[in-house]
């Protein structure tokens, strides 16, 4: 099974970093985000990845076209131009990049990798964020649904300390620290999928956003399955974002580092 993973936008609201280099490279101690993501696909035993580039793409071509010597210990001979390996310490990926398109949107990013995926289910995910979740169970819980797609569905909790107020006379009756948003299951981004979902996106046409047409005609027909999610989310959109998981990788506290 391959994993699809969204890579080709701007990261506009992270722009003190995406202006060289785009929003999946942009590092947690000291590794992009991409690869924290297909470390926890390669967890659970998902070792194909099909990335759909687009903004600034090179920099993540040239990121696997070296990656294996960049993980390596190596002893280089100048005399005669030989490079020899000492230690292998790469990962067991095979990764096929895609130029999906400079302006492309997600629906037509995904259409775009069709012929890479062929017949068969796959994942799908954005490069911008972590998460603790068990993809096995995820992918277990698909089937059992039947679903042509299956999404994480996360509650987020508040952002800020809740009131109950007596307007009468501005009393406090209740505090709670953070709770539960606003009670809504939000989609976090990670999907389990049958290669029915396809069907749901046009061809040639760069301007589909997946989650507009193609995820609302899927629901919609009834054809959409839940996998409720309670542990650990979080997107990098700002760069308060991108301090945050660094602090949490820092002093070794990061819920997404699920490996060894």
């Amino acid at each position: 099974m391959k994993a699809v993973i969204l890579a080709g936008g701007f990261g506009t609201r992270l722009s003190e970093a995406t202006n060289l280099i785009p929003k999946p490279m942009v590092e947690i101690g000291g590794k992009p985000i991409l690869w924290h993501i297909m470390k926890t696909y390669s967890h659970y035993g998902i070792n194909e990845f099909v990335i759909c580039c687009g903004y600034k793409q090179y920099v993540i071509k040239e990121y696997f076209a070296n990656y294996f010597r960049h993980n390596s210990d190596m002893t280089v001979d100048l005399s005669n131009n030989t490079t020899t390996i000492l230690d292998n310490h790469s990962e067991n990926w095979k990764v096929t990049m895609v130029d999906t398109g400079l302006n492309t949107q997600t629906g037509g990013r995904i259409k775009r990798v069709q012929r890479y995926i062929g017949d068969e289910r796959f994942l799908l995910t954005y490069g911008d964020g972590v998460s603790d979740l068990n993809i096995a169970d995820s992918i277990l819980s698909h089937e059992k649904s039947g679903a042509a797609l299956s999404l994480t569905a996360y509650k987020p909790g508040g952002k800020f300390g809740a009131l109950q107020i007596d307007l009468e006379t501005d009393k406090v009756l209740s505090f709670q620290e953070k709770p539960d948003g606003d009670r809504n299951w939000i989609n976090a981004g990670y999907f389990v999928c049958e290669p029915e979902v396809f069907n749901y996106i046009p061809d040639r046409d760069d301007t589909v956003i997946f989650e507009r047409g193609p995820l609302e005609s899927i629901a919609k027909a009834g054809k959409m399955h839940a996998y409720r999610h309670a542990g650990f989310w979080k997107p990098m959109d700002t760069l308060r974002d991108n301090v945050e998981l660094n602090e949490l990788w820092e002093v070794g506290q990061a819920p997404w580092k699920v490996w060894l």
